[in-house]
């Protein structure tokens, strides 16, 4: 398969494209996140980060190292966008979790 992409020059456009993919899925993360747990899950997003970083540097095909490491740099700036996520709920512009009251009382 390497050879194929290699041979055609597809690597860039196939690691371009799966970059892509990986930060888009980080958004409705973030955003997900910080609406059921919080800021509370940061260090889900950093646990995640470390271990992709830490296997980009032990995975030999180039491809899965590079998106390893993009979805670490992905997991570990998210932590950062989950505290921002909270201000941007705090001003309005995203919905705030209702908090239900487990009493069954009004």
């Amino acid at each position: 398969m390497m050879e194929f992409l290699e041979t055609y020059h597809l690597v860039g456009i196939v690691v371009g494209a799966a970059t892509f993919l990986i930060i888009g899925v980080f958004h409705p993360f973030v955003i997900k996140g910080e609406y059921y747990f919080g800021v509370r899950c940061w260090w889900a997003f950093a646990v995640s980060g470390v271990a992709a970083l830490a296997a980009s540097l032990w995975v030999e095909n180039l491809i899965l190292s590079i998106l390893l490491a993009v979805w670490g740099a992905s997991s570990l700036w998210g932590i950062g966008e989950l505290f921002e996520q909270r201000e941007r709920v705090a001003k309005g512009w995203f919905p705030k979790r209702e908090k239900k009251n487990r009493r069954g009382g009004r």
